[in-house]
């Protein structure tokens, strides 16, 4: 399988873990989309490299990492065609893939072990899509993508509670 990784400044050391483990371990086809140094980064411009080549199917499946996973996980769920989330046990991988087909994840560098982000991905690449009712709300959710935002919120909705 071909994975396309990358990561921002506070997933990088965890990225190149996961290069090595992603090719030695589990003998995927990794391509590394950076960054190629822990320098300061915007995860949005990695976010997006690893969502379009999943989207393009230049890779099967992407892999994030930043800080926390959710904000690669929002930004490369922008692009059309992807399906990504924050994910950080093994069993929200399995449900990720087994229920919503879910094609890109995104890993925590700062707030999850290693060990744990490993065994994350190889459940994320492991386990298949069920298909059946859960095929239906797929098809669904990527009629949003062809549609646009549905029901995008006003300023007004930005109001505290108590306002």
């Amino acid at each position: 399988m071909r994975v396309a990784l990358a990561s921002d400044h506070a997933g990088f050391d965890q990225k190149q873990a996961l290069h090595r483990y992603l090719s030695e371990e589990l003998g995927c086809d990794v391509v590394d989309l950076g960054p190629e140094t822990a320098e300061r980064v915007d995860y949005p411009d990695f976010a997006e490299k690893v969502a379009r080549a999943v989207a393009s199917e230049q890779a099967q499946r992407g892999v994030l990492l930043c800080g926390t996973g959710i904000g690669v996980a929002l930004a490369a769920d922008k692009v059309a065609g992807i399906r990504a989330s924050s994910i950080t046990t093994p069993e929200f991988a399995a449900l990720f893939r087994r229920h919503n087909d879910g094609n890109v994840i995104g890993l925590s560098g700062r707030f999850i072990d290693l060990e744990v982000n490993e065994e994350i991905v190889k459940v994320f690449l492991e386990t298949d899509f069920e298909g059946g009712r859960h095929a239906e709300r797929v098809d669904k959710i990527m009629r949003i993508d062809e549609t646009g935002k549905r029901g995008a919120g006003s300023a007004a909705g930005n109001r505290r509670c108590d306002a």
